[in-house]
Order: C-alpha cells, then sequence, then structure tokens
C-alpha cells in the first residue's frame, strides 16, 4: 500500500512509519514545514491545504497531528489551540482525502469521547459524554466524518493515553515515582484505561488492511481503578506508592486539566478491535509496564 501521514514526527506517528515501512509499504510524511526529504511533502491547513500530488496512488491517509491534552494547564487560550490543532486540520486533511478519491482514512481521536463513565464500561456503541475534551473530540471526529467524502471509509482511533519506553505518560511519571512521590490521586478508584506503543501500532496496520469503518477504540482490555495503576507502577520501579494526593490538591495544580484527565473515571473497552479478532501483546497492566521498563 501507498500510505500518506499527517502527524509522522510524534510519539505514534514515528512509530507507525517505521512499522508500515518494516511491513513493505510505501509512506510518504505530510509535514508542517519544509519538505526536506523525498518521501515528505509540505502542507499547511491554514494557507494552501494539502497539495494535491501528495496523495497521488494514495489508497490511505492517516492523520495524527494535535497539540497534546496534557501539556500544560487549560487556560482558554491553550482550549483554544487544542481546538485549532486538531479541527481545521482534520478539516483540510479529510477535504483533501475526498478530493483525491483515497480510499482510506484513518484520523486521531481519544477516549475522552467518554467523558466520566464511572465504572460504566464505554463502548463504541455509547454517545458522548460531558466535559471539554468529550466536546472537543466530538468536534474532531466530525471533521472527519464530514468532510471526507461519502465513498471514503473513515476509522476514528479514539486512543487512550499511550505507555512507551519513547516517553510520553510514563515518561511524565517516572520522576515522580522515582523520588517515593507517586501514588493514588483523588479516591484512586477511578478507573484508567492505557494502551502501548507497540498494541497502537499495531491496531493501527490491523484498521488499514481492514474494512472496519466508524469508532474504533484503541485501549488494552485491562482497565483498572487509578490506585491499582499507581500500585503496578510502583512495584515496576520498586518504588513505594503510599503518598495519596487528594482532589482537591490535584485540581489546585492542575484545574480542569487534572479533573477530565486524571480524576474522570474511563472505562474504556475495545469491543471493535477484539470482536475482529485483534490481538493484545500487552493485555494486562504488569505486561504493559514489562515492556515499558525494559
Amino acid at each position: 500500500m501507498r500510505i500518506a501521514v499527517a502527524g509522522s514526527q510524534g510519539l505514534i506517528g514515528t512509530a507507525v512509519v517505521a512499522a508500515l515501512r518494516e511491513a513493505g509499504h510505501t509512506v510518504v510524511r505530510l509535514v508542517r514545514r519544509e519538505a526536506l526529504d523525498d518521501d515528505e511533502f509540505s502542507w499547511d491547513p491554514e494557507t494552501f491545504g494539502v497539495p494535491a500530488e501528495s496523495l497521488n496512488g494514495v489508497d490511505a491517509v492517516i492523520g495524527l497531528g494535535g497539540v497534546g491534552v496534557g501539556n500544560q494547564r487549560w487556560s482558554g487560550r491553550f482550549k483554544q489551540e487544542l481546538r485549532d490543532s486538531r479541527i481545521t486540520p482534520t478539516e483540510v486533511l479529510a477535504e483533501a482525502v475526498a478530493a483525491a478519491g483515497v480510499p482510506t482514512f484513518l484520523s486521531a481521536s481519544a477516549t475522552g469521547f467518554y467523558g466520566n463513565t464511572g465504572s460504566h464500561v464505554a463502548t463504541e456503541a455509547d454517545g458522548a459524554g460531558g466535559g471539554f475534551l468529550a466536546g472537543l473530540v466530538t468536534d474532531w471526529e466530525h471533521a472527519a466524518t464530514a468532510n471526507a467524502g461519502s465513498s471514503t471509509r473513515v476509522v476514528l482511533l479514539r486512543t487512550a493515553p499511550v505507555l512507551s519506553r519513547q516517553g510520553g505518560l510514563l515518561g511524565r511519571l517516572r520522576p515522580i515515582f522515582w523520588f517515593g512521590l507517586g501514588g493514588p490521586i483523588g479516591s484512586g478508584e477511578q478507573y484508567f484505561s492505557w494502551i502501548t506503543l507497540p498494541d497502537e501500532v499495531r491496531a493501527i496496520a490491523f484498521l488499514l488492511e481492514s474494512s472496519i469503518s466508524g469508532p474504533v477504540n484503541l485501549c488494552a482490555p485491562g482497565a483498572l481503578p487509578f490506585g491499582e495503576f499507581a500500585s503496578a507502577v510502583g512495584r515496576s520501579m520498586h518504588r513505594p506508592t503510599v503518598l495519596k494526593v487528594p482532589a482537591f490538591a490535584a485540581k489546585a495544580v492542575g484545574g480542569e486539566m487534572a479533573e477530565e484527565m486524571i480524576l474522570f473515571s474511563q472505562r474504556v473497552a475495545p469491543d471493535v478491535l477484539t470482536e475482529h479478532g485483534f490481538s493484545f501483546r500487552h493485555p494486562d497492566i504488569d505486561t504493559a509496564l514489562g515492556y515499558a521498563n525494559a
């Protein structure tokens, strides 16, 4: 297959490009700067869009862009930055997919779509929850589905927090746990969903070659209470996890971002993937942390 990837330089994009090339696919990268290599095309959603020649002969487009939602506290300005980095670029990319007649479009999304699920297990059959993230993801997904064209198979990659050796969430947590400051946040009973980087990449490759369309939860089947997650991280690093951070303290430091990303319960199941025979390499937190800390 010939595959175009936007957002190819992030944690997920870098791994996806490498894996697809290793599998024998031809990958072209859509970059938001001057093109420097033969496999790159420059694009800009705010000005000239996607060059038509970049999608010549392309079988699938993968859109993985977006400023990280956990990069900083959610000020009004940063919330707008989160929207601006997702909505318009996805609209422009989807319009280019439709114009070029690309048969498959995989567009990044997030499990934040479900909001606070409590103890309910959210699947792809569930609707959107409440909160800023749920609203953001709803608009992000609409930008893909409303503009890609009726003849394009659109897959919405509702990705959970990604656990990786290369950084990401664990890269931020390791220093905290190393100094013995890790532990439950809030009640610790809120559910936490996750996926390892290898399983994220494998799932994307699986979806590329499938006939699946619509939303797909990219998360491991082993969602667990945050307190158990913190204990597992501590065990994997041989560090104690006795310090408990009250919910009010987390909100005081992280505001709305901490409330929705840490204190909200996200109990999400990958029903579409498992129903179609996808097998997780890291289905539980111990195998996931064993990979990440190897």
